[in-house]
């Protein structure tokens, strides 16, 4: 097992790499990741919104520009 300090005596590129790795191999079996519930209702609340005519959608220029703002 690998711990914080050996994490925190990574440089930046390397860390950067792990995550990939990893992320690499949970994308590998996405059937053994399970979705927390949070997950689910979000998505129904927003599929409602969008079948009720009540969703607003951004460009991909606002979304950047909304981004930015954060």
């Amino acid at each position: 097992m690998i711990a914080i300090t050996d994490i925190d005596r990574m440089s930046l590129s390397e860390r950067l790499e792990a995550m990939e790795l990893l992320w690499k191999s949970l994308s590998a079996a996405p059937e053994n990741v399970d979705s927390p519930t949070w997950h689910r209702d979000v998505l129904a609340e927003r599929i409602a919104r969008s079948e009720a005519g009540q969703a607003r959608f951004l460009s991909l220029a606002e979304a950047k520009a909304r981004l930015d703002k954060a």
